[in-house]
Protein backbone atom coordinates (compact mmCIF):
# COMPACT_ATOMS: atom_id res chain seq x y z
CA UNK A 1 0.00 0.00 0.00
CA UNK A 2 1.59 3.10 -1.11
CA UNK A 3 1.73 6.07 1.48
CA UNK A 4 -0.92 8.34 -0.51
CA UNK A 5 -3.18 5.50 0.02
CA UNK A 6 -2.70 4.83 3.52
CA UNK A 7 -3.01 8.56 4.34
CA UNK A 8 -6.06 8.80 2.03
CA UNK A 9 -7.76 5.81 4.06
CA UNK A 10 -6.33 7.40 7.64
CA UNK A 11 -8.48 10.46 7.27
CA UNK A 12 -11.53 9.07 5.58
CA UNK A 13 -13.72 9.26 8.89
CA UNK A 14 -12.55 13.10 8.92
CA UNK A 15 -13.79 13.51 5.38
CA UNK A 16 -17.06 11.71 6.04
CA UNK A 17 -17.34 14.03 9.20
CA UNK A 18 -17.03 17.09 7.26
CA UNK A 19 -19.24 15.49 3.85
CA UNK A 20 -21.76 15.06 6.85
CA UNK A 21 -21.72 18.53 7.53
CA UNK A 22 -22.64 19.70 3.84
CA UNK A 23 -26.56 20.20 3.17
CA UNK A 24 -24.98 19.22 -0.57
CA UNK A 25 -24.76 15.25 0.85
CA UNK A 26 -26.54 12.60 2.67
CA UNK A 27 -25.91 8.89 3.03
CA UNK A 28 -23.42 7.17 1.72
CA UNK A 29 -22.88 3.47 -0.16
CA UNK A 30 -20.15 1.40 -1.85
CA UNK A 31 -18.95 0.65 -5.54
CA UNK A 32 -18.95 -3.27 -5.61
CA UNK A 33 -18.03 -3.36 -9.24
CA UNK A 34 -17.29 -1.53 -12.48
CA UNK A 35 -17.12 -2.73 -15.75
CA UNK A 36 -17.53 -1.12 -19.06
CA UNK A 37 -19.67 1.94 -18.80
CA UNK A 38 -21.23 1.00 -15.97
CA UNK A 39 -20.68 1.22 -11.64
CA UNK A 40 -22.26 -0.97 -9.33
CA UNK A 41 -23.24 0.02 -6.06
CA UNK A 42 -24.30 -0.86 -2.46
CA UNK A 43 -25.75 0.55 0.87
CA UNK A 44 -28.01 3.31 -0.49
CA UNK A 45 -31.91 3.01 -1.82
CA UNK A 46 -32.55 5.79 -4.64
CA UNK A 47 -34.60 5.95 -7.43
CA UNK A 48 -33.94 5.60 -11.21
CA UNK A 49 -32.13 9.34 -12.18
CA UNK A 50 -30.53 10.09 -9.20
CA UNK A 51 -27.21 12.45 -9.48
CA UNK A 52 -24.84 10.81 -6.94
CA UNK A 53 -20.84 11.42 -6.50
CA UNK A 54 -18.25 8.89 -6.27
CA UNK A 55 -14.60 9.38 -5.01
CA UNK A 56 -11.59 9.41 -7.03
CA UNK A 57 -8.04 8.89 -6.07
CA UNK A 58 -6.18 11.21 -7.83
CA UNK A 59 -2.50 13.08 -7.88
CA UNK A 60 -3.80 16.28 -6.19
CA UNK A 61 -6.03 14.24 -3.80
CA UNK A 62 -9.75 12.87 -3.65
CA UNK A 63 -12.13 14.26 -6.37
CA UNK A 64 -15.76 13.98 -7.13
CA UNK A 65 -16.96 11.90 -10.44
CA UNK A 66 -20.77 12.92 -11.27
CA UNK A 67 -22.90 9.80 -11.66
CA UNK A 68 -26.38 8.99 -12.59
CA UNK A 69 -28.69 6.08 -11.51
CA UNK A 70 -29.81 3.99 -14.41
CA UNK A 71 -31.33 1.23 -12.84
CA UNK A 72 -31.33 -1.34 -10.01
CA UNK A 73 -31.19 -5.03 -9.39
CA UNK A 74 -32.17 -5.90 -5.82
CA UNK A 75 -29.94 -4.19 -3.47
CA UNK A 76 -28.00 -3.50 -6.11
CA UNK A 77 -27.90 0.04 -7.54
CA UNK A 78 -26.15 0.29 -11.46
CA UNK A 79 -24.68 4.20 -11.96
CA UNK A 80 -23.34 5.48 -15.45
CA UNK A 81 -20.36 8.11 -14.87
CA UNK A 82 -21.02 11.47 -16.40
CA UNK A 83 -17.00 11.90 -16.29
CA UNK A 84 -13.67 9.55 -16.55
CA UNK A 85 -13.21 7.40 -13.72
CA UNK A 86 -9.41 6.52 -13.67
CA UNK A 87 -8.54 6.29 -9.85
CA UNK A 88 -11.92 4.87 -8.67
CA UNK A 89 -11.18 1.67 -6.16
CA UNK A 90 -13.59 -1.16 -5.34
CA UNK A 91 -15.07 0.42 -2.55
CA UNK A 92 -14.96 3.63 -2.93
CA UNK A 93 -17.56 5.70 -1.17
CA UNK A 94 -20.54 6.65 -3.18
CA UNK A 95 -22.57 9.91 -2.01
CA UNK A 96 -25.88 11.10 -3.34
CA UNK A 97 -27.05 14.50 -3.26
CA UNK A 98 -28.88 15.39 -0.72
CA UNK A 99 -32.41 16.94 -2.55
CA UNK A 100 -32.12 15.73 -5.95
CA UNK A 101 -34.48 12.55 -5.85
CA UNK A 102 -37.09 14.88 -7.55
CA UNK A 103 -35.59 15.26 -10.64
CA UNK A 104 -32.73 17.67 -12.08
CA UNK A 105 -33.71 21.15 -12.28
CA UNK A 106 -32.08 23.56 -15.06
CA UNK A 107 -31.80 26.83 -16.26
CA UNK A 108 -34.53 27.97 -18.58
CA UNK A 109 -36.03 31.59 -19.94
CA UNK A 110 -34.78 34.15 -22.40
CA UNK A 111 -31.26 34.97 -20.68
CA UNK A 112 -30.38 31.39 -22.47
CA UNK A 113 -30.37 33.40 -25.90
CA UNK A 114 -27.31 34.00 -28.06
CA UNK A 115 -24.92 31.11 -25.58
CA UNK A 116 -23.73 27.97 -26.13
CA UNK A 117 -24.31 25.59 -23.13
CA UNK A 118 -23.33 21.85 -22.69
CA UNK A 119 -26.00 19.51 -21.23
CA UNK A 120 -25.52 20.27 -17.79
CA UNK A 121 -26.03 24.33 -18.72
CA UNK A 122 -22.09 25.19 -17.78
CA UNK A 123 -21.59 27.81 -21.00
CA UNK A 124 -19.26 26.32 -23.61
CA UNK A 125 -18.92 30.09 -25.27
CA UNK A 126 -16.20 30.88 -22.82
CA UNK A 127 -19.10 33.49 -21.12
CA UNK A 128 -20.31 33.56 -17.30
CA UNK A 129 -23.01 30.88 -16.50
CA UNK A 130 -26.31 31.51 -17.69
CA UNK A 131 -28.03 34.43 -14.80
CA UNK A 132 -31.40 32.54 -15.71
CA UNK A 133 -33.68 33.36 -13.01
CA UNK A 134 -36.36 30.42 -14.23
CA UNK A 135 -35.06 27.26 -13.54
CA UNK A 136 -37.55 24.29 -14.32
CA UNK A 137 -37.40 19.88 -14.46
CA UNK A 138 -36.26 18.36 -17.35
CA UNK A 139 -39.27 16.23 -17.86
CA UNK A 140 -43.08 17.73 -18.03
CA UNK A 141 -46.48 15.72 -17.95
CA UNK A 142 -47.68 14.78 -21.31
CA UNK A 143 -49.32 16.95 -23.27
CA UNK A 144 -52.61 16.16 -24.18
CA UNK A 145 -53.44 15.70 -27.74
CA UNK A 146 -56.57 17.30 -27.64
CA UNK A 147 -55.98 20.56 -25.66
CA UNK A 148 -52.97 21.28 -29.41
CA UNK A 149 -53.80 24.06 -31.96
CA UNK A 150 -53.79 22.20 -34.98
CA UNK A 151 -51.19 22.48 -37.62
CA UNK A 152 -53.00 25.28 -39.97
CA UNK A 153 -50.41 27.89 -40.88
CA UNK A 154 -47.35 27.97 -43.09
CA UNK A 155 -44.12 28.53 -41.87
CA UNK A 156 -41.74 30.01 -43.75
CA UNK A 157 -38.45 28.25 -44.05
CA UNK A 158 -36.39 30.05 -46.54
CA UNK A 159 -35.64 26.75 -48.91
CA UNK A 160 -37.30 27.04 -52.31
CA UNK A 161 -37.84 23.43 -52.34
CA UNK A 162 -39.75 23.08 -49.09
CA UNK A 163 -41.56 25.85 -49.29
CA UNK A 164 -42.49 25.09 -52.60
CA UNK A 165 -43.27 21.27 -52.95
CA UNK A 166 -42.90 19.92 -49.02
CA UNK A 167 -45.02 23.10 -47.65
CA UNK A 168 -44.18 23.13 -43.63
CA UNK A 169 -46.95 24.12 -41.42
CA UNK A 170 -46.19 26.03 -37.62
CA UNK A 171 -46.24 23.28 -34.93
CA UNK A 172 -44.88 20.20 -37.31
CA UNK A 173 -42.10 17.48 -36.77
CA UNK A 174 -40.42 16.48 -39.71
CA UNK A 175 -37.24 14.20 -40.00
CA UNK A 176 -34.02 14.96 -42.65
CA UNK A 177 -33.04 11.68 -43.15
CA UNK A 178 -29.96 11.22 -45.16
CA UNK A 179 -26.26 9.37 -44.51
CA UNK A 180 -23.06 11.06 -43.63
CA UNK A 181 -21.55 13.94 -45.97
CA UNK A 182 -24.68 14.92 -48.02
CA UNK A 183 -25.45 18.71 -46.56
CA UNK A 184 -27.69 17.70 -43.74
CA UNK A 185 -25.72 20.61 -41.44
CA UNK A 186 -25.99 23.20 -44.22
CA UNK A 187 -29.60 22.60 -45.06
CA UNK A 188 -30.37 22.65 -41.13
CA UNK A 189 -28.31 25.97 -41.20
CA UNK A 190 -30.08 27.65 -43.92
CA UNK A 191 -32.94 26.89 -42.32
CA UNK A 192 -32.10 28.20 -38.80
CA UNK A 193 -30.47 31.24 -40.35
CA UNK A 194 -34.00 31.95 -42.59
CA UNK A 195 -36.87 30.83 -40.52
CA UNK A 196 -39.33 32.69 -39.62
CA UNK A 197 -39.57 31.93 -35.96
CA UNK A 198 -39.02 33.81 -32.62
CA UNK A 199 -36.34 31.60 -31.27
CA UNK A 200 -34.22 29.02 -32.29
CA UNK A 201 -33.03 26.16 -29.82
CA UNK A 202 -29.97 23.68 -31.61
CA UNK A 203 -29.40 20.45 -30.31
CA UNK A 204 -26.19 19.28 -31.16
CA UNK A 205 -26.18 15.37 -30.26
CA UNK A 206 -22.97 13.10 -30.53
CA UNK A 207 -21.41 15.20 -33.38
CA UNK A 208 -17.83 15.73 -33.72
CA UNK A 209 -16.33 18.43 -31.50
CA UNK A 210 -15.58 20.11 -35.12
CA UNK A 211 -18.82 20.14 -36.39
CA UNK A 212 -19.79 22.14 -33.24
CA UNK A 213 -17.65 24.86 -33.81
CA UNK A 214 -18.30 25.11 -37.69
CA UNK A 215 -21.74 24.85 -37.15
CA UNK A 216 -22.02 27.52 -34.98
CA UNK A 217 -19.07 29.70 -36.43
CA UNK A 218 -19.77 29.45 -40.15
CA UNK A 219 -23.05 28.04 -40.54
CA UNK A 220 -25.31 29.49 -37.91
CA UNK A 221 -23.48 32.64 -38.11
CA UNK A 222 -23.66 35.80 -35.47
CA UNK A 223 -27.06 36.84 -37.02
CA UNK A 224 -28.41 33.37 -36.48
CA UNK A 225 -26.91 32.63 -32.88
CA UNK A 226 -28.37 36.18 -31.47
CA UNK A 227 -32.26 34.10 -31.41
CA UNK A 228 -30.69 30.67 -30.98
CA UNK A 229 -30.09 28.65 -27.89
CA UNK A 230 -27.21 26.06 -28.87
CA UNK A 231 -26.97 23.01 -26.41
CA UNK A 232 -23.81 21.05 -27.62
CA UNK A 233 -23.18 17.30 -26.21
CA UNK A 234 -20.60 15.82 -28.64
CA UNK A 235 -19.72 12.62 -29.23
CA UNK A 236 -16.51 11.85 -26.70
CA UNK A 237 -19.01 12.57 -23.65
CA UNK A 238 -20.99 9.97 -21.77
CA UNK A 239 -24.57 8.68 -23.03
CA UNK A 240 -26.24 10.20 -20.02
CA UNK A 241 -25.26 13.40 -21.45
CA UNK A 242 -25.89 12.63 -24.78
CA UNK A 243 -29.30 11.91 -24.11
CA UNK A 244 -29.64 14.68 -21.17
CA UNK A 245 -28.39 16.97 -24.15
CA UNK A 246 -31.58 16.28 -26.43
CA UNK A 247 -33.74 16.08 -24.06
CA UNK A 248 -32.40 19.94 -22.29
CA UNK A 249 -33.11 21.42 -25.50
CA UNK A 250 -36.50 20.10 -26.13
CA UNK A 251 -37.61 21.22 -22.42
CA UNK A 252 -35.90 24.93 -23.61
CA UNK A 253 -38.14 24.66 -26.45
CA UNK A 254 -41.20 23.60 -24.43
CA UNK A 255 -40.20 26.77 -22.18
CA UNK A 256 -40.23 29.43 -24.53
CA UNK A 257 -43.62 27.83 -26.52
CA UNK A 258 -45.30 28.41 -22.73
CA UNK A 259 -44.57 32.09 -23.10
CA UNK A 260 -46.42 32.39 -26.21
CA UNK A 261 -43.40 32.17 -28.57
CA UNK A 262 -43.21 30.21 -31.95
CA UNK A 263 -39.82 28.30 -31.72
CA UNK A 264 -37.36 25.98 -34.18
CA UNK A 265 -35.88 23.22 -32.60
CA UNK A 266 -33.08 21.44 -34.48
CA UNK A 267 -32.01 18.46 -33.69
CA UNK A 268 -28.64 16.74 -35.03
CA UNK A 269 -29.54 13.82 -34.33
CA UNK A 270 -32.35 11.73 -33.30
CA UNK A 271 -29.95 8.67 -33.98
CA UNK A 272 -27.23 9.76 -32.08
CA UNK A 273 -29.81 10.04 -28.72
CA UNK A 274 -31.03 6.49 -30.16
CA UNK A 275 -27.63 5.28 -29.84
CA UNK A 276 -26.99 6.66 -26.66
CA UNK A 277 -29.92 5.27 -25.47
CA UNK A 278 -28.33 1.95 -27.08
CA UNK A 279 -25.50 2.47 -25.13
CA UNK A 280 -27.00 2.46 -21.32
CA UNK A 281 -29.39 -0.31 -22.21
CA UNK A 282 -27.35 -3.01 -23.05
CA UNK A 283 -24.45 -2.09 -20.21
CA UNK A 284 -27.07 -2.53 -17.76
CA UNK A 285 -28.31 -5.63 -19.42
CA UNK A 286 -31.80 -5.25 -21.13
CA UNK A 287 -31.12 -7.37 -24.64
CA UNK A 288 -30.69 -6.39 -27.97
CA UNK A 289 -34.10 -6.75 -30.09
CA UNK A 290 -34.38 -4.96 -33.41
CA UNK A 291 -30.73 -4.82 -35.25
CA UNK A 292 -28.79 -4.55 -31.60
CA UNK A 293 -31.16 -2.09 -30.17
CA UNK A 294 -33.24 -3.04 -27.28
CA UNK A 295 -36.60 -2.00 -26.67
CA UNK A 296 -36.25 1.13 -24.55
CA UNK A 297 -35.02 2.93 -27.54
CA UNK A 298 -37.93 2.71 -29.17
CA UNK A 299 -40.06 3.95 -26.42
CA UNK A 300 -37.44 6.98 -25.98
CA UNK A 301 -37.83 8.30 -29.25
CA UNK A 302 -41.93 9.39 -29.30
CA UNK A 303 -41.41 10.19 -25.61
CA UNK A 304 -39.40 13.05 -26.55
CA UNK A 305 -40.45 13.64 -30.27
CA UNK A 306 -44.58 13.84 -28.63
CA UNK A 307 -43.40 16.89 -26.32
CA UNK A 308 -42.73 19.37 -29.27
CA UNK A 309 -45.64 20.78 -31.62
CA UNK A 310 -48.48 23.54 -31.00
CA UNK A 311 -49.37 24.38 -27.97
CA UNK A 312 -53.09 25.74 -26.67
CA UNK A 313 -55.12 27.48 -29.06
CA UNK A 314 -53.54 31.02 -29.23
CA UNK A 315 -49.91 30.02 -27.49
CA UNK A 316 -47.56 29.37 -28.92
CA UNK A 317 -45.60 26.41 -30.79
CA UNK A 318 -42.56 24.36 -31.83
CA UNK A 319 -41.61 23.37 -35.19
CA UNK A 320 -39.01 20.85 -34.71
CA UNK A 321 -36.79 19.17 -37.88
CA UNK A 322 -34.39 15.77 -36.44
CA UNK A 323 -31.72 14.85 -38.43
CA UNK A 324 -31.75 11.00 -38.72
CA UNK A 325 -28.95 9.20 -39.96
CA UNK A 326 -29.43 6.50 -42.31
CA UNK A 327 -26.61 3.90 -41.95
CA UNK A 328 -24.81 3.47 -46.14
CA UNK A 329 -27.68 5.19 -46.87
CA UNK A 330 -30.13 2.07 -46.06
CA UNK A 331 -33.71 3.72 -45.58
CA UNK A 332 -34.79 0.80 -43.62
CA UNK A 333 -32.30 1.27 -40.61
CA UNK A 334 -34.39 0.72 -37.60
CA UNK A 335 -34.43 4.07 -36.25
CA UNK A 336 -34.82 5.60 -39.60
CA UNK A 337 -38.01 3.18 -39.67
CA UNK A 338 -39.42 4.48 -36.40
CA UNK A 339 -38.50 7.86 -36.78
CA UNK A 340 -40.60 7.67 -40.15
CA UNK A 341 -43.26 6.37 -38.20
CA UNK A 342 -43.55 8.95 -35.60
CA UNK A 343 -42.51 12.50 -37.37
CA UNK A 344 -44.81 14.59 -39.55
CA UNK A 345 -43.15 13.92 -42.65
CA UNK A 346 -39.83 13.19 -43.94
CA UNK A 347 -36.76 15.15 -46.06
CA UNK A 348 -34.67 12.72 -47.79
CA UNK A 349 -31.48 13.81 -48.70
CA UNK A 350 -29.45 12.04 -52.17
CA UNK A 351 -26.34 11.22 -52.01
CA UNK A 352 -26.05 10.83 -55.87
CA UNK A 353 -27.83 14.19 -55.87
CA UNK A 354 -24.85 16.03 -53.72
CA UNK A 355 -22.19 13.87 -55.61
CA UNK A 356 -23.46 15.97 -58.63
CA UNK A 357 -23.21 19.10 -57.52
CA UNK A 358 -27.40 19.62 -56.96
CA UNK A 359 -27.95 21.54 -53.29
CA UNK A 360 -29.98 21.30 -51.61
CA UNK A 361 -29.77 17.30 -52.22
CA UNK A 362 -33.04 16.99 -51.67
CA UNK A 363 -34.88 13.56 -52.99
CA UNK A 364 -38.32 15.15 -53.95
CA UNK A 365 -39.70 11.69 -54.74
CA UNK A 366 -39.04 9.58 -51.09
CA UNK A 367 -39.99 12.88 -49.57
CA UNK A 368 -43.72 14.15 -47.94
CA UNK A 369 -44.39 16.22 -45.56
CA UNK A 370 -48.20 14.52 -44.51
CA UNK A 371 -49.40 18.09 -43.03
CA UNK A 372 -49.26 19.72 -46.83
CA UNK A 373 -52.95 18.88 -47.94
CA UNK A 374 -53.85 20.98 -45.00
CA UNK A 375 -52.13 24.15 -45.56
CA UNK A 376 -51.94 25.03 -49.14
CA UNK A 377 -55.17 25.78 -51.91
CA UNK A 378 -56.03 23.05 -54.29
CA UNK A 379 -54.67 24.79 -57.20
CA UNK A 380 -50.71 24.81 -55.63
CA UNK A 381 -51.50 21.06 -54.39
CA UNK A 382 -52.27 20.32 -58.46
CA UNK A 383 -48.81 22.21 -59.24
CA UNK A 384 -46.82 20.10 -56.80
CA UNK A 385 -48.35 16.52 -58.28
CA UNK A 386 -47.25 18.05 -61.74
CA UNK A 387 -44.06 18.55 -60.73
CA UNK A 388 -43.67 14.91 -59.54
CA UNK A 389 -45.09 13.53 -62.52
CA UNK A 390 -42.64 15.85 -64.73
CA UNK A 391 -39.91 14.89 -63.04
CA UNK A 392 -40.39 11.17 -61.69
CA UNK A 393 -41.53 10.29 -65.58
CA UNK A 394 -37.70 12.16 -66.54
CA UNK A 395 -35.88 10.21 -63.90
CA UNK A 396 -37.24 6.90 -65.29
CA UNK A 397 -35.77 7.49 -68.50
CA UNK A 398 -33.06 9.09 -67.67
CA UNK A 399 -30.68 6.79 -69.38
CA UNK A 400 -32.92 6.21 -72.42
CA UNK A 401 -32.68 10.03 -72.96
CA UNK A 402 -28.89 10.80 -72.51
CA UNK A 403 -27.54 7.87 -74.64
CA UNK A 404 -30.18 9.13 -77.35
CA UNK A 405 -32.16 5.94 -77.96
CA UNK A 406 -35.95 7.80 -76.58
CA UNK A 407 -37.55 9.02 -79.82
CA UNK A 408 -39.08 12.19 -79.34
CA UNK A 409 -43.27 11.83 -79.99
CA UNK A 410 -43.26 8.28 -78.46
CA UNK A 411 -44.45 9.51 -74.97
CA UNK A 412 -46.29 13.00 -74.74
CA UNK A 413 -45.44 13.21 -71.00
CA UNK A 414 -41.91 12.32 -71.46
CA UNK A 415 -41.56 14.70 -74.20
CA UNK A 416 -43.16 17.59 -71.60
CA UNK A 417 -40.54 16.19 -69.28
CA UNK A 418 -37.67 17.16 -71.44
CA UNK A 419 -38.71 20.38 -71.71
CA UNK A 420 -38.94 20.98 -68.62
CA UNK A 421 -36.53 19.09 -66.71
CA UNK A 422 -33.92 22.40 -66.75
CA UNK A 423 -36.62 24.71 -64.83
CA UNK A 424 -37.30 21.86 -62.67
CA UNK A 425 -33.53 21.90 -61.79
CA UNK A 426 -32.75 25.24 -61.11
CA UNK A 427 -36.04 25.23 -59.43
CA UNK A 428 -34.62 23.06 -56.71
CA UNK A 429 -31.19 24.67 -56.87
CA UNK A 430 -30.49 26.94 -54.10
CA UNK A 431 -27.39 28.50 -52.77
CA UNK A 432 -26.22 28.50 -49.03
CA UNK A 433 -26.55 31.96 -48.76
CA UNK A 434 -29.63 32.32 -50.86
CA UNK A 435 -32.90 32.71 -49.42
CA UNK A 436 -36.25 32.41 -51.35
CA UNK A 437 -39.37 33.33 -48.97
CA UNK A 438 -42.73 31.71 -49.54
CA UNK A 439 -44.92 33.49 -52.00
CA UNK A 440 -41.77 33.92 -54.08
CA UNK A 441 -41.47 29.82 -53.83
CA UNK A 442 -45.12 29.59 -55.15
CA UNK A 443 -44.88 32.35 -57.82
CA UNK A 444 -41.92 30.38 -59.42
CA UNK A 445 -43.74 27.46 -59.23
CA UNK A 446 -46.67 28.48 -60.64
CA UNK A 447 -44.45 30.26 -63.64
CA UNK A 448 -42.92 26.06 -63.99
CA UNK A 449 -47.02 24.67 -64.78
CA UNK A 450 -49.34 27.75 -65.20
CA UNK A 451 -52.20 25.72 -66.50
CA UNK A 452 -51.87 22.72 -64.23
CA UNK A 453 -54.99 24.14 -61.71
CA UNK A 454 -56.68 25.37 -64.39
CA UNK A 455 -58.97 22.57 -64.32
Amino acid sequence: MTARLKKWLDGIDQREHKMAELPLFRRYGRLTRATGLVMEAVGLKLPIGTLCIVERETETGIQRVESEVVGFNAETLYLMPLENVEGVLPGARVYAFGNNTKGKSLPLGPELLGRVLDASARPLDGLPPPGATDRGPLFTAPFNPLQRDPIKNVLDVGVRAINGLLTVGRGQRMGLFAGSGVGKSVLLGMMARFTKADVIVVGLIGERGREVKDFIENILGKEGLKRSVVIAAPADVSPILRMQGAVYCTRIAEDFRDRGLDVLLIMDSLTRYAMAQREIALAIGEPPATKGYPPSVFAKLPALVERAGNGTKGGGSITAFYTVLTEGDDQQDPIADSARAILDGHIVLSRRLAESGHYPAIDIEASISRAMTELIEPVHYKKVQRFKQMLSSYQRNRDLVSVGAYAAGSDPLLDQAISLYPNMERYLHQGIHESCDYPTSCAELSALFPDAGAN
